[in-house]
């Protein structure tokens, strides 16, 4: 059985046995949820140990690959601006579209006390003023900030000492990288330890959430699902006009030409698996120049996954509604760029080793409780294959667009 057949077996015994008990009794429910509530904090304590140097260390090797790609030409620079631009596009698109999609369906207070005795209890901070907020974004300790997990100010310290990397010594620098790389690492496999266990854990979660709110879990999860899957087909389809209209393709060509590493990506769920789809599409279907296309689909592959930001953000809209926090402008806007640089980091890591990683950091920056995470990572596994189309997708979109740039400046530019 593999490992996310195994987490859904967990989520789904967890939930019968949990509705069976509320609706035989509920005092016995809640005593059946008392025992088992904290293997449940257990499980996602032990997950979010990793989260501080593991964001650290993603934060720095992300930023110092992508210096070093961007240095391969001006082809890549062009790639590199073109991945963040789309990046931000699409977790602006969802600190829009996830709060208005969210509100469409009626939220239930019950959930608000089943969420906080089922894991880690967290009331949501009131959110402060744009000063206090701007002040705080740059650390005046940096070691504080991880012990106290703020992760907003944890990351801006990590961009600048991924950056100061690229400007020291060659030699000294790699020593570094590779430090860090370790790092992550380790807490990778740390988080492949925990994940082992997670169909008890996630049992755990689930049986002490339904005991005590029925079927009220088991609906918001599936308006977690339903609405993640729904801005990932938006995230998807926004990249036809992207093509279109900055990429100069006609979509009577690309789209045909996007089907074959589309069916690759849904049976596979694997961007990497996608590659060499892609990379025929590209060469035969679209008649992108090899060194356009054999530069900036690996590239993308490695650096770029257009549904991550989307996911980060609506896992933290979605904590917000079960909580019934009215997140402000601010809020969003940050737990949007944060969720950028994040997703820059964790490419190329599967989802349910890196969820809780890199999901909490945009969550705990817009002030909101973390005890849904674990619950949500047993789901998230559903949308995956929705995840991986739109993420193809994005590939070929941002290819266009480079090429055409590309095109525009002239075939010298194609040099390294």
């Amino acid at each position: 059985m593999s490992a996310t057949s195994r987490v859904l077996t967990g989520l789904a015994a967890g939930a019968v046995i949990g509705l069976l008990l509320a609706g035989w009794n509920e005092t016995a429910a809640l005593q059946v949820a008392n025992v088992v509530q904290p293997i449940g904090k257990l499980w996602l304590n032990a997950l979010q140990m990793t989260v501080v140097p593991l964001v650290l260390a993603l934060v720095v090797v992300g930023v110092n690959t992508a210096s070093d790609a961007a240095a391969s030409g001006r082809i890549a620079r062009r790639a590199i601006v073109t991945f963040l631009l789309i990046l931000t596009g699409g977790a602006l698109f969802a600190a829009l579209a996830a709060p208005l999609v969210f509100s469409l369906f009626p939220h239930n207070p019950a959930l608000v006390v089943a969420l906080d005795h089922a894991s880690v209890p967290a009331a949501a901070q009131a959110a402060p003023n744009w000063i206090d907020t701007l002040v705080a974004i740059v650390p005046s300790n940096a070691i504080m900030a991880a012990a106290q997990s703020a992760m907003l100010p944890l990351v801006v310290f990590a961009l600048f000492l991924g950056f100061a990397l690229t400007r020291i010594e060659s030699a000294r620098r790699a020593m570094l990288v590779e430090f860090f790389q370790a790092i992550a690492d380790a807490m990778i496999v740390i988080v492949r330890w925990v994940l082992w266990v997670a169909p008890l854990g996630v049992f755990a979660l689930i049986l002490s959430v339904c005991a005590r709110s029925g079927l009220g879990m088991l609906s918001a999860l599936g308006v977690y699902v339903l609405v993640e899957c729904l801005l990932y087909l938006s995230v998807t389809v926004m990249m036809l006009p992207v093509a279109l209209f900055f990429g100069g393709e006609r979509l009577r060509r690309f789209v045909p030409a996007l089907v074959p590493a589309q069916v690759v990506a849904i049976s596979t769920q694997s961007s990497l698996a996608s590659l060499p789809a892609m990379l025929e599409s590209a060469d035969r279907r679209l008649g992108y120049p090899k060194q356009v296309a054999a530069l900036v689909l690996p590239m993308a592959v490695s650096l770029f996954r257009l549904t991550s930001p989307v996911q980060y953000v609506t896992s933290a809209v979605f904590i917000a509604w079960a909580y019934g926090v009215d997140l402000s402008t601010a809020q969003l806007l940050a737990g949007a760029l944060l969720a950028v640089v994040i997703s820059l980091g964790s490419v190329g890591l599967p989802g349910q080793v890196t969820f809780v990683a890199t999901n909490l950091p945009v969550a705990q920056a817009m002030g909101l409780p973390l005890s849904p995470l674990g619950l949500m990572l047993a789901v998230d596994t559903i949308p995956d294959a929705l995840a991986t189309l739109g993420n193809v997708t994005g590939d070929l979109a941002a290819t266009s667009v480079v090429n055409r740039q590309s095109r525009q400046v002239g075939n010298g530019e194609a040099e390294p």
